[in-house]
């Protein structure tokens, strides 16, 4: 079984010096094609995060909303019922109020912190790359 053959010819020592400039040149150019596509990636996992909690965000407003219009008239009346008031509705609505108040409280806290793991959409990787690999032409770099 053959194997292919290579698109690169073996190293040899004795390369001229504009030989170099173009291999430096070349692996440059394909070192910052893949930067760019390093900070892509990372964009588009921090705006997909974003998104999902934007997502989660509106459908916890949404089920909260409904939620409370469907059982808000019957539990406030189940407080006054427990309460053995009948003159005074108004203060099982007002139980009811507050306790729905912490429970939005609690799902735009979770929506929160989505938007937190995703903001902001830098490529923070890419950029950390990017120093390095400046530092390291420029005969800077730390050793590792």
């Amino acid at each position: 079984m053959a194997t292919p053959p290579t698109t690169e010819p073996p190293p040899t020592d004795d390369k001229s010096v504009g030989e170099l400039v173009i291999d430096i040149s070349e692996k440059t150019s394909v070192l910052i094609r893949e930067e760019i596509e390093l900070a892509k990636a990372e964009v588009t996992e921090k705006v997909s995060k974003l998104v999902k909690g934007s997502v989660v965000g509106i459908a916890a407003g949404v089920f909260l909303l409904l939620f409370l219009a469907m059982l808000m008239h019957a539990i406030a009346w189940a407080i006054n019922d427990l309460l053995g008031v009948e003159d005074s509705v108004w203060l099982g609505f007002l139980i009811e109020a507050g306790f729905w108040l912490v429970v939005a409280g609690i799902a735009g806290l979770v929506a929160y912190r989505a938007f937190q793991q995703g903001a902001p959409p830098t490529p923070d990787r890419a950029i950390e790359e990017a120093k390095l690999t400046k530092e390291t032409f420029e005969g800077t770099a730390p050793p590792r």
